[in-house]
């Protein structure tokens, strides 16, 4: 007997492998009370989605409520393990896929994507009420005993691929660390034709020094700024500064800018043209900035007489572990030393520490 109870929404209905499915405007008030989260005491071979990552809610919160009049929220996609009724508002024509979807309200609904964003919107209704009269979109596949919802889990995430960190920094405009990177390359020459805007990494064959995320990260670090700290744009002049002056004195950078140095080259003998470099440069910088410019400028010209090649045996153990570049945290700071005592810039007391565990 069906339910005389439903939820209903205004849907269009379609096909995907012969059966039919659904995409609903859902107020985001009905989102908490009409979909069931599988809770961690249920064991993982009866769950149809990963156990909710409890970290990650917080941040999707923190989104909806800054960006109130801003901001945008994917698809959740459900399965409905009942029947269904579908309205449709003509008889024929376009009208036979638009109409009323129908729920019964004891019908079991999963979300097979999307239990971030549903545990996101419940926490930041509680804060901001008016928020649950905003719609989000749910794509609602019918699925009785939710017997293939294990399987659509599965094929909804086997082909997602995240975005790299370079094209969501590329693209991100309300980071503030975005908008610093994104100046740098504008604002130093070295970087605005030596930058991988997308990828963050580069192939062997590719024309660009730097990545965008390298860059982010590095002046990140240069200007000692947390997630979400704001940057003034003196900082932002002070930051294009250092990086012009690090880049004068890097005559290798100077010719892969003419020209007159393959890129590949570089990147296959020499340490400089590797992101952990950059970072180290970055906290190295941090200290520096602290100075006079008159003073750091001058010892900044002590980076042409460095031994940058990956033969250099000095960079085992730091730069390089086996031979192979790294990028480690250890990495980072063993790497930053080295370039400090090339430097002739005292150590700090957490840095001679990773040396005393070098020596080891």
């Amino acid at each position: 007997m069906m339910s005389e109870f439903f939820h209903s929404f205004p849907a269009v209905r379609g096909m995907q492998a012969g059966r039919p499915c659904y995409i609903a405007m859902c107020p985001m008030r009905l989102i908490p009370k009409i979909f069931v989260f599988d809770e961690d005491e249920v064991p993982p071979e009866l769950r149809a989605q990963r156990t909710l990552n409890r970290a990650r809610v917080p941040d999707i919160v923190s989104y909806l409520l800054d960006n109130t009049g801003d901001y945008t929220l994917s698809a959740i996609t459900a399965s409905v393990d009942a029947k269904v009724k579908f309205e449709p508002s003509a008889d024929t024509g376009l009208g036979q896929s638009l109409g009323l979807l129908s729920i019964p309200m004891e019908a079991r609904i999963l979300i097979n994507d999307g239990q971030h964003r549903r545990a996101a919107i419940e926490h930041a209704i509680q804060e901001n009420p008016e928020l649950g009269y905003d719609n989000i979109p749910v794509l609602f596949f019918i699925d009785e005993g939710l017997e293939r919802s294990q399987q659509m889990f599965a094929d909804l995430n086997k082909h997602a691929v995240r975005p790299s960190d370079s094209i969501s920094t590329l693209y991100d405009r309300r980071d503030s660390l975005s908008e610093l990177a994104r100046t740098m390359v504008k604002d130093v020459s070295a970087f605005s034709r030596l930058t991988e805007m997308e990828r963050s990494s580069i192939s062997n064959r590719s024309t660009k020094l730097f990545t965008l995320s390298a860059i982010k990260n590095a002046s990140k670090a240069l200007l000692s700024k947390g997630k979400d700290g704001p940057i003034d744009s003196c900082e932002t002049g002070l930051a294009a500064t250092f990086w012009n002056e690090v880049a004068n004195n890097m005559p290798d950078w100077q010719l892969a800018l003419n020209k007159k140095v393959a890129t590949a080259e570089l990147r296959e003998q020499f340490v400089h043209a590797h992101a952990v470099m950059l970072q180290a440069m970055g906290f190295i910088g941090a200290d520096l900035i602290a100075r006079p410019k008159s003073v750091w400028a001058n010892i900044l010209k002590g980076l042409q007489n460095i031994d940058w090649a990956r033969a250099n045996p000095e960079w085992e153990g730091r730069a390089m572990h086996h031979g192979r570049i790294s990028k480690a945290r250890s990495s980072v700071v063993l790497t930053g030393n080295y370039i400090k005592q090339q430097l002739d810039i005292p150590l700090s007391p957490t840095e001679q520490e990773y040396e005393e565990s070098l020596k080891k």
